[in-house]
């Protein structure tokens, strides 16, 4: 079967794309920008990609169009496609019809929930299961650095006839412009972790309470057999799970002592995993922050629902390298560190400055970004910047045509932060300030413009 795909390369199609092709498929794709990392796996894999949506990509006739949530009426090729009446579909039916729900060998799906850690939780899920030697398939929204791929078909059938099981992070967002329904509705898994929630996603959900229906309608999808492992600390899921749960529930995070939850103790660099009040394995690790330990449990909880005991995951754990944009670290010039991380959302900000900061101690922390995120150009979070960049020493953020003054939103941190119209002012601005032992942590959901290497070349100067 030939597929072509548009908007491949973001993350999520172009996982697609990988599985498709790895399953067997011709795949060739499109995109407005055709960019890496993603261009440069599709390529390695034989995939061919085209620049932009032209009509003339009909001539490639393929068995059919699988369509990206990033495009919409008007799209040049997707109004060819209808025109000429060619078979579509959108890229969560593709995989749920194709690899999660095949007729003759079903997976166990185990998907990835949440406003914030998703990657990173999926990438650790995968990466338990595969050191269980269960040969999980995975799409992961980043690349785990322990596989360096961000999805695998996985085995079909392995011996004994048991198909490997199937982990996959859970996106709320919508599956297509004529699919409203959030992606993780198709895929109905057995095991789902609830990680945390809150308001996302402000061009298409009014409010949180829109957010947490979609929600329910995922935990709608679990069976009964099946597994929610939630997050106890997040009065969200607690709604959501008012609204009715049919399945075994397993929850993690408690503060306090709460009978079957999974609570974590310990700190920097390893934890133990409890059960209640009793101990049931042992993790150390790299991996900075609450957030990371909470990210943890669940993975042993889902793991636990495949029968995975939480010492083999907590050895597993030890050897999670997490997820390329996760605190990565770019490199270091004039005795300044540079950091990439995937932080958009105020919460996530604040979490990750609160993760390096404690890895950094007592030396400054400059923290950059860009409000990139559809939520975040509309404005809806920047009365909650401050905040999240409260532990940082100085804080620069690029002005966009947001139709709001980032400058404004900044005034509570008057003297700590510099705002700039271009990625080249922004640069010359962090050169000026940094000095050795600094930090420099740049924080966006797109590639900002290049700006680490510009950053880095302008510090070697």
């Amino acid at each position: 079967m030939h597929l072509h795909i548009l908007g491949i390369c973001g993350t999520f199609m172009g996982g697609i794309a990988a599985i498709a092709r790895e399953a067997g498929h011709r795949v060739t794709g499109c995109d407005a920008n055709v960019y890496p990392p993603m261009s440069d796996q599709l390529s390695a894999l034989g995939i061919a990609l085209i620049e932009g949506f032209g009509a003339d990509q009909m001539a490639l006739a393929p068995d059919v169009y699988v369509i990206g949530n990033v495009v919409t009426r008007g799209n040049p090729l997707m109004e060819a496609i209808l025109d000429a009446g060619a078979p579509y579909t959108s890229g969560p039916q593709w995989l749920a019809e194709n690899v999660l729900h095949h007729p003759t060998h079903p997976r166990h799906v185990l998907a990835v929930a949440g406003t914030h850690g998703k990657t990173t939780t999926t990438a650790m899920l995968a990466w338990v299961l595969d050191c269980a030697g269960l040969q999980p398939g995975f799409l992961v929204g980043g690349v785990p650095l322990n596989f360096a791929v961000s999805a695998r078909l996985g085995h079909a059938s392995r011996p004994g006839g048991t198909p490997s099981p199937f982990v996959i992070e859970a996106d709320e967002y919508d599956t297509a412009f004529f699919d409203k329904r959030s992606k993780f509705v198709h895929y109905r898994p057995r095991t789902a972790v609830l990680n945390n929630l809150e308001y996302d996603h402000a061009d298409i959900f009014p409010d949180l309470g829109a957010i947490e229906t979609q929600f329910h309608h995922l935990v709608r999808t679990v069976p009964a057999s099946g597994r929610l492992v939630v997050n106890s600390r997040e009065p969200a899921l607690d709604r959501v799970l008012a609204r009715g749960c049919w399945s075994e529930l397993q929850r993690f995070g408690a503060r306090k002592e709460e009978p079957g939850a999974l609570r974590a103790r310990g700190e920097p660099h390893g934890f133990d995993v409890l059960r209640g009040s009793l101990k049931i394995a042992r993790v150390d690790w790299s991996l900075l922050g609450e957030h990371n330990q909470l990210n943890a449990l669940a993975a042993i909880g889902a793991a636990e629902h495949l029968g995975v005991a939480p010492e083999v995951t907590a050895a597993a754990l030890a050897r999670f390298q997490n997820v390329r944009r996760r605190l990565e670290l770019c490199g270091e010039a004039g005795g300044v560190k540079v950091y990439d991380d995937f932080a958009h959302h105020p919460t996530a900000m604040h979490t990750t400055i609160n993760g390096l900061r404690r890895k950094a101690g007592l030396a400054r922390i400059l923290a950059v970004f860009e409000p990139r995120s559809n939520t975040m150009k509309q404005g809806d979070m920047k009365s909650r910047l401050p905040w999240a960049l409260e532990e940082a020493d100085l804080a620069f953020c690029l002005q966009g045509n947001y139709g709001w003054d980032a400058a404004q939103a900044l005034a509570p941190m008057a003297g700590q932060t510099v705002v700039a119209d271009s990625v080249d002012k922004l640069v010359a601005a962090i050169a000026r300030a940094a000095r050795p032992g600094d930090q420099v942590l740049v924080m966006s959901n797109g590639g900002f413009g290049g700006i680490h290497a510009k950053l880095l070349a302008a510090l070697a100067a």
